[in-house]
């Protein structure tokens, strides 16, 4: 991750949860909830966490029984938006896909 990461404008928000489908933006986040087992949840959190982990970027992860929810926002920018939020996303949707998980709308 960048020692100075630059927040997005609302404009680059926007544009890049187009191309996120099932990410919304709740304040200074973006959020996706994917409905899986717990034991399963387990699992994706951990391959989550190795990826986290490699590029230096970690999301908010809340896992209940049978769901799991992702909150990710810079905290090194002040707890705002960056590229590196949206390009973890991106890996998360990858992870949960892999692991079977089911996108919720919530």
């Amino acid at each position: 991750m960048a020692d100075n990461p630059i927040p997005l404008t609302d404009d680059e928000i926007a544009t890049a949860l187009e191309g996120l489908p099932g990410w919304r933006r709740v304040g200074d986040e973006i959020t996706r909830s994917f409905g899986i087992r717990y034991h399963g949840g387990v699992a994706m959190i951990v391959h989550v966490a190795d990826v986290e982990r490699l590029i230096g970027h970690h999301a908010d992860i809340d896992l209940r029984w049978g769901k799991v929810r992702f909150g990710i926002t810079t905290h090194d920018a002040g707890h705002k938006l960056t590229v590196a939020d949206f390009a973890l996303a991106r890996r998360i949707d990858e992870v949960a896909r892999a692991h079977g998980a089911e996108p919720l709308n919530e």
